[in-house]
């Protein structure tokens, strides 16, 4: 079954999830017919319902990774002093990453080369 969405993705809460699959574990309601009720992909389901079963509740959190953290201040062109001094840490926390690897830097914090 092929769908295809113009809206951006959805975050699914744990509760919704455990709600969703409750259906098919204890009302014993298909995972082909709950899917189709849901709006959701029949596979995405059925992860869902393997994680639960493998890791309990805890296989239902979103694992959301950490983007960027500095778009937020690069994109804009007027930062208030306290998100200039904000972006100016994030940026010397990420440079100390960088040299800990083994990274050379210029003074411009562009890379020049790794050491490995």
């Amino acid at each position: 079954m092929t769908r295809i969405r113009k809206e951006p993705n959805r975050n699914w809460s744990k509760e919704e999830k455990l709600r969703i699959i409750n259906r098919n574990l204890i009302d014993g309601t298909s995972t082909n017919k709950i899917a189709v009720e849901e709006d959701i992909s029949p596979g995405m389901l059925r992860r869902w319902m393997k994680n639960y079963l493998e890791l309990g509740e805890n296989g239902l959190i979103n694992n959301k990774k950490p983007g960027n953290p500095l778009v937020k201040y690069a994109k804009r062109k007027k930062l208030t002093k306290e998100e200039q001094l904000e972006y100016e840490n994030m940026k010397l926390k990420i440079e100390n990453k960088l040299l800990k690897k083994g990274y050379i830097m210029k003074e411009d914090g562009t890379i020049v080369k790794s050491m490995k």
